[in-house]
């Protein structure tokens, strides 16, 4: 039985990873059927928005999707797209593992988190106004309803992901009642599975310190919104930067992959942009729809790529593009094959 797909290139070096990322899971053996939409800043002409209708009915229809970098202008111009999508599918679980790579140089070895981010309310609900010519002011959101459901997606995340513990990370110190909200419905969360994994809590700056420190103290994180956005790009720092952070927003109804990094414009086109984060963000989506097994031969055949760094982009040391990099990815994945008959040295 094949999966229907809808795939969303992108901008910039949006399309170029997607088409690398489709032929590696095409290679995976799992059948897939691929339904392309555009969204973004080359469809803003014809449509008059980044985001048309035809590609929110597409995500709703297939209720799976594998998404390219979006651009999102800064300080002007069209809302986020991503931030779009989440709240119009209310894809409300954004998941972003942090897992050390063999091959890649950094400060730490053996890094494996994963962080869990509230995707619907906080900050980037997108209430915000000017009260005068020089002023402006954002109306930050938590609501109860969402802070539960949030911590409960990353206690069964850690049941059944064999983790160890859950650390609810906040500002409620400060805050004391929207992040004081958050916390305390983490903690009435974390009561039902007393005994299975173990939960404690962190202020977010003393966090994000800790992180740096001594990130093997912690599991799985989960966060109000914009915390998880910031922590999540510091965890992508630890294990290689944001090149290698794969991304998934899941909701009860559809759940739209993506890497974690932007759309760089100015590399489009030149077949030189690492695919690895939207290639792992495809083995989550491999993950999500129950296929395991290709799963982990996917994983283990981007991570033996890179650790022999021979076939590498330039920001992984080498001097493969995106196209070739793909390739040996494929190579090995012909060689893991099931039925596959492995060579004799």
């Amino acid at each position: 039985m094949s999966h229907r797909v809808t795939l969303i290139p992108g901008d910039g070096i949006g399309p170029e990873l997607a088409e690398a990322t489709r032929r590696v899971l095409d290679a995976s053996g799992v059948p897939f059927e691929w339904e392309v939409v555009d969204a973004g800043e080359a469809v803003m002409a014809e449509f008059g928005t980044p985001l048309p209708d035809h590609v929110l009915e597409s995500i709703t229809r297939n209720r799976v999707a594998l998404k390219g970098p979006i651009t999102t202008p800064v300080g002007e111009g069209f809302r986020s797209v991503n931030v779009t999508l989440r709240q119009a599918l209310n894809l409300y679980a954004n998941l972003r593992p942090a897992r050390s790579i063999r091959g890649l140089e950094t400060r730490y070895e053996d890094v494996d988190l994963v962080i869990v981010r509230e995707n619907t309310e906080d900050l980037y609900a997108g209430i915000e106004h000017r009260v005068g010519p020089d002023a402006a002011e954002s109306i930050k959101i938590i609501t109860r309803a969402a802070s539960e459901r949030i911590a409960r997606f990353a206690f069964e995340y850690a049941m059944a992901n064999g983790r160890r513990k859950v650390t609810a990370v906040h500002k409620a110190n400060i805050m004391k009642l929207s992040d004081g909200l958050f916390l305390d419905s983490c903690r009435t969360v974390a009561a039902d599975y007393e005994g299975r994994i173990e939960f404690e809590d962190r202020i977010v700056d003393n966090m994000c310190m800790q992180l740096v420190q001594k990130p093997d103290l912690y599991d799985v994180l989960v966060l109000p919104n914009l915390y998880g956005d910031i922590v999540s790009d510091l965890a992508a720092g630890l294990v290689g930067g944001l090149g290698v952070a794969p991304g998934a927003n899941i909701g009860t109804e559809a759940a739209v992959f993506e890497p974690v990094h932007g759309s760089a414009p100015k590399y489009a086109g030149q077949n030189k942009a690492n695919p690895t984060a939207l290639l792992l963000s495809g083995v989550l989506m491999l993950r999500h729809l129950g296929e395991q097994a290709a799963a982990e031969r996917v994983e283990d055949a981007v991570r033996a790529v890179i650790a022999e760094g021979r076939t590498v982009t330039y920001d992984l040391g080498g001097t493969a593009g995106t196209r070739e990099f793909a390739d040996a990815i494929i190579e090995k994945l012909s060689v893991t094959a099931p039925g596959a008959v492995a060579a004799v040295s």
